[in-house]
């Protein structure tokens, strides 16, 4: 069987690097059977006196106890190789490494939750604080707020557990919630319980203050302990599995601000590891236009138009090649005159050579009505035309408590309150985004829009 550490701290307050450790109580489970060690510290500061009244660990009894440092390496001995198992682990975790740290050595155990082992197994419960369990599964209760009966309690929690699942299930359950093994290395493990399971970002940095990789998913934590769970069978993930040294995440509503925000700052901080979303280069769209008889399209960057506002606009572009590319393609599945359309240069009344080839009704030399090719030049780009800002002036979409902040396809931002979103009005629209118009073309036909140009002109 796997060697487990059922561990409990008392300490002088809730803050892990402020406040210090006053008891340390450990259950130490293996094939041997069970055993008990605990220790009153001298915290090197004043417990106040709302702690000793909740722990009955008083100044008096603490005075003459030995500081951490001088039990440090009998607990890290004992805590050696054994999965570190603790309610609400953060905080015993948080506490046990930064006394750790004091004295210049690293602490990175296994660490799995009592608090999340109970709420994967007992879903259909709200509440998972050792008082409910000790309610709920009919532990036996010795010295309440004394780390060594709180340690007892815990490693009594997990005999139930085994009593009542197999224990097949019960190894799979601890083993996805405690993912060491997905972590890279330099990676606090503690941080897959800190990570959370809700829509957002994530961002990836290496030394320094520039991202490797930026993000998005409805569960941020199964998000980001998948790069890592198969990093040896990818040479991206691997990479990043090698220059990873800290993780940040910003959480949001839900997957439209998402995917909203994950566009936003990848085109700002421009992310080695990103490829897709990254361009910001200038845009072009074709628009229709007479020229003399005849409608021909007209290539229009995005920098001489506000885009957001264009009604006759027909396909999104990075490049003047890739924009011919796709009239051409237009032009020979619907047999429009290549010359009429610019792509092809010929002399006054010669044919093109489309023509030549019996792809074109004729147009260049007469043969097809200047009405009619309009007509089916109208009729086949009608695929790649932009769609045209169906509201008067911005508007928000609403996402839990988010309102995420629209104006002519352009995102201003995310607000949660009125000063927020009158901010975002005020401050005015950014560049017409590809990307961005994209995700909101979609995401309009079910967004729970509300009208804020009336705010705007206040």
């Amino acid at each position: 069987m796997q060697s487990l550490a059922f561990v409990d701290l008392e300490t002088t307050g809730t803050s892990t690097t402020q406040d210090r450790i006053t008891e340390i109580g450990i259950v130490l489970v293996d094939a041997n059977g069970a055993r008990e060690w605990s220790r009153l510290l001298y915290p090197q500061m004043r417990i106040p006196a709302y702690i000793e009244q909740l722990t009955g660990i008083t100044n008096q009894m603490v005075d003459r106890a030995p500081p951490f440092a001088e039990v440090a390496a009998e607990v890290a001995e004992l805590l050696q190789g054994r999965l570190f198992v603790a309610h609400n682990a953060r905080f015993d975790y948080g506490f046990l490494k930064n006394e750790f740290k004091r004295i210049g050595l690293n602490f990175q155990p296994q660490v799995l939750c009592t608090v999340k082992l109970s709420r994967a197994l007992f879903p259909e419960f709200h509440r998972h604080n050792l008082d409910s369990l000790i309610e709920r599964h009919g532990l036996s209760v010795a010295d309440r707020h004394r780390a060594l009966s709180d340690a007892q309690l815990i490693y009594q929690f997990w005999q139930h557990l085994a009593g009542r699942f197999p224990a097949e299930l019960l190894a799979d359950t601890v083993r996805k919630l405690v993912n060491r093994s997905s972590l890279p290395s330099q990676i606090d493990p503690m941080l897959v319980h800190d990570l959370p399971e809700g829509p957002g970002v994530y961002l990836f940095y290496g030394e320094n203050d520039l991202p490797l990789y930026i993000g998005k998913s409805v569960n941020i934590r199964q998000r980001v302990l998948s790069h890592f769970s198969a990093d040896h069978s990818s040479n991206k993930e691997m990479s990043l599995s090698q220059q990873l040294r800290r993780i940040e995440w910003m959480e949001t509503g839900g997957e439209l601000g998402a995917l909203l925000t994950e566009a936003r700052l990848i085109k700002e901080k421009i992310p080695v590891h990103n490829q897709r979303l990254r361009r910001k280069s200038a845009l072009c769209a074709w628009q229709l236009a007479q020229q003399g008889a005849h409608l021909t399209p007209k290539l229009t960057w995005a920098d001489e138009l506000d885009f957001g506002r264009q009604d006759n606009l027909y396909g999104l572009y990075h490049s003047l090649r890739d924009a011919q590319k796709a009239l051409r393609g237009v032009a020979e599945q619907h047999g429009l005159c290549l010359s009429l359309l610019g792509l092809e240069k010929t002399a006054k009344d010669k044919p093109c050579f489309a023509y030549q080839l019996k792809r074109c009704q004729g147009a260049c030399v007469g043969k097809e009505k200047p009405l009619a090719h309009a007509a089916r030049l109208m009729l086949a780009m009608q695929k790649l035309k932009l769609a045209s800002w169906p509201y008067p002036g911005a508007i928000g979409i609403r996402e839990g408590e988010d309102l995420h902040v629209i104006d002519h396809w352009c995102y201003l931002g995310t607000g949660k309150t009125e000063a927020e979103v009158d901010e975002l009005l005020a401050a005015g629209r950014p560049a017409f985004d590809r990307d961005t118009y994209m995700m909101l073309s979609k995401a309009l036909k079910k967004a729970k829009v509300v009208m804020l140009e009336s705010r705007k002109q206040q």
